[in-house]
């Protein structure tokens, strides 16, 4: 087979997982065997690419042309192909989990999020190998309507009230900004198409190209800038397995994805530098990190204490793009694959506590760790991965992205990036600390009633723990073998 029917493949593979699943709706464990060998079967089809790309081979599928120089094709390009990866393998990793999860919770509508799930990964696919923006856009609108219903999932008043935001937001943004930016960018430049350098001529007025980049940072509203960041709390409604692929699989990643091909492929690291208004957004950034940390600090909740620091992480992404800088550009790539697998593995823990202790507060994780030893340890491996010390991948990223901020000598962002990771300590390592070392308390999960003696409280189901085990492993894996990463990044830059 060659490269472009792999690509071709990796479309359609989730098209046929989603059309499956619905035929084996009634059964669950071949339902479920569907999920997985099609994840696999993705994941496999995804890495056939990496050494052609490497090797300089042009993968590329035209499907449609709608106008003259606007159409609908694809194009396999290192970022795009690091970004398949990523969303790809956790695909498995994230069925396997929610295997255990929705039955462990006895949740309802299985076969629905299974079937949305698939199609968000087909949506996502559709991201990372868009040719061009036109692409990319029709992929980015599915994707949010494809998970409109995972975040409503529960049914309950809350649930909607949650989708409303989530969608109200997403929609609001992509259209009143985004595609704005879009038209803007085929007037401006005649082309929509990615382009390594950036697809803008050197006489193209400064003026005009600050206001393109404000409407596209603000337009990609799935990275959760500040002020348009409020969906990604809203949605912590929805059942652990769609949180996780909101903030790790899927939607947060591709939006930071999308606005660090934008400013790479679009404008060009020259053309960024040249821009007045790059000074401003990425202090803007910067803002959205150190408040978004505040804010998580405060947090009681554990999803909602996740999901603020997921706003302020993605800040640190659209920062390192921003910068316009080469190792600022690595940082921010690296950030996507790292933060990735740690905040899987965080919301992982998280609904596992849930399933297992049926625990949602911070104040309620005292001596958890007792019960719990497997899961939270995982948490204390991802909460150093979001961190960013070692022995986790989150190291690099955060290391290349200091050396962005040295590079373009902003001094005051660097002192940010290290307040915000001081604040980032305060608000991860107290859970797995209190969990293993602090004694009991009134509202402690060691209180749980006992069963001849002995707590009720067990680890959560074992697909559940094997999922969580192996993305923690990942974060550890990351820090001493991040090299097929960093090839792909290096050749995108």
């Amino acid at each position: 087979m060659n490269e472009s029917s792999l690509l071709q493949l990796t479309l359609l593979i989730p098209l046929l997982a989603l059309i499956s699943i619905q035929l084996t709706a009634r059964r669950e464990n071949i339902r479920e065997a569907v999920s997985l060998i099609a994840a696999s079967a993705l994941f496999f089809t995804v890495t056939r690419l990496y050494q052609p790309l490497l090797a300089g081979d042009v993968i590329a599928v035209h499907w449609l042309d709608i106008l003259p120089g606007l159409a609908l094709s694809f194009r396999v390009e290192p970022l795009g192909l690091m970004f398949a990866l990523v969303a790809s393998f956790l695909w498995i990793i994230t069925t396997l989990y929610a295997i255990g999860y929705m039955r462990g919770h006895g949740e309802q509508n299985q076969t629905r999020f299974f079937s949305l799930f698939a199609l968000s990964i087909g949506a996502v696919m559709g991201i990372a190998f868009a040719e061009n923006l036109f692409t990319l856009f029709i992929f980015y609108e599915l994707l949010t309507l494809c998970t409109y219903p995972l975040v409503t999932h529960a049914g309950t008043d809350k649930a909607r009230a949650g989708g409303r935001i989530y969608l109200g937001i997403l929609l609001g943004t992509s259209v009143g900004f985004f595609l704005l930016a879009i038209i803007a960018t085929w007037l401006l430049a005649g082309t929509l198409s990615f382009r390594a350098g950036g697809v803008f001529s050197p006489g193209t007025s400064l003026a005009l190209l600050s206001v393109l980049l404000g409407l596209f940072v603000f337009g990609v509203g799935k990275a959760a800038i500040m002020p348009f960041h409020r969906w990604l709390p809203a949605a912590m409604v929805a059942p652990t397995p769609v949180s996780a692929l909101l903030h790790a699989v899927a939607v947060v990643k591709a939006g930071v994805f999308v606005l660090l091909k934008i400013c790479l492929l679009i404008f060009g690291i020259e053309t960024l530098q040249a821009i007045p208004a790059t000074e401003w957004l990425l202090y803007l950034a910067g803002a959205s990190i150190l408040l978004a940390s505040i804010i998580a600090l405060r947090q009681q909740n554990l999803k909602k204490r996740l999901a603020y620091s997921t706003v302020s992480q993605l800040g640190y992404i659209t920062l390192g793009a921003l910068l316009a800088t080469s190792g600022g550009m690595t940082g921010s790539a690296l950030h996507i694959v790292m933060h990735a697998f740690g905040k899987i593995t965080l919301f992982f823990c998280a609904g596992a506590i849930l399933v297992a202790a049926h625990k949602t507060e911070v104040n309620q994780l005292r001596g958890l760790g007792r019960q719990m030893p497997v899961t939270m340890t995982a948490f204390l491996v991802a909460s150093l991965c979001i961190i960013g010390i070692p022995p986790t991948g989150g190291t690099w990223s955060k290391w290349y992205l200091m050396l962005g901020t040295l590079e373009a000598e902003q001094w005051i962002l660097m002192g940010l990036l290290m307040v915000s990771s001081l604040l980032s300590i305060a608000y991860l390592l107290p859970i797995p600390l209190c969990a293993f070392f602090r004694g009991n308390s009134q509202d402690s999960a060691v209180t749980a009633p006992p069963v001849n003696g002995a707590s009720t409280i067990r680890e959560a189901p074992l697909p559940s723990l094997i999922a969580l085990t192996i993305t923690a492993a990942g974060c550890i894996y990351l820090l001493l073998f991040p090299d097929a990463f960093y090839a792909l990044i290096e050749a995108g830059i």
